[in-house]
C-alpha cells in the first residue's frame, strides 16, 4: 500500500514545482531581451554606417523616411530599457534559483528521513 507524503513535504514539493515556473518564465523572458537587444545593437551599428540623415522605417505595411538622429535616439533609449530589465531579470534568475536549489535540497532531506524511517518500520514488524 502506498504511504501518502507528509503534508510539510507536499507542501515543498508544490513550491518547488511553482518556483520551477516561474524560473521557466523568468528565462523565456530574459532570452527574448537578450535577442532583442542583440538585433537593436545590430541596427545601431548598421545605422553608424549609412551616410545618409533619414532613413526608412516600416510603420503599418509602408516605409516612411524618417530622420536617422530620431531612430537612433529611440533605439538607444530603448536598448537602456532593455538593459535596465535584463538587470532586474538576472537578478530574480538568480534568486529563484537559490530559493529553488534550497528547496530541492530539503526534500531531498524529508525523503531521505521518511526512507530511513520506513526502513526501521518494517525492521521492526519483521
Amino acid at each position: 500500500m502506498a504511504q501518502r507524503l507528509p503534508p510539510d513535504l507536499e507542501n515543498k514539493l508544490l513550491e518547488a514545482q511553482r518556483l520551477q515556473e516561474q524560473l521557466n518564465r523568468v528565462v523565456q523572458e530574459r532570452v527574448a531581451l537578450e535577442g532583442e537587444k542583440s538585433e537593436i545593437e545590430r541596427v545601431l551599428k548598421l545605422l553608424e554606417e549609412v551616410g545618409e540623415n533619414d532613413v526608412y522605417r516600416s510603420v503599418g505595411g509602408i516605409l516612411v523616411k524618417v530622420p536617422k538622429d530620431k531612430v537612433v535616439s529611440e533605439l538607444k533609449d530603448r536598448l537602456e530599457i532593455i538593459n535596465i530589465r535584463l538587470e532586474k531579470l538576472r537578478k530574480q534568475e538568480s534568486e529563484l534559483r537559490k530559493r529553488l536549489d534550497q528547496l530541492l535540497r530539503e526534500i531531498r532531506e524529508a525523503q531521505a528521513r521518511l526512507q530511513i524511517g520506513g526502513e526501521l518500520g518494517k525492521k521492526g514488524a519483521g
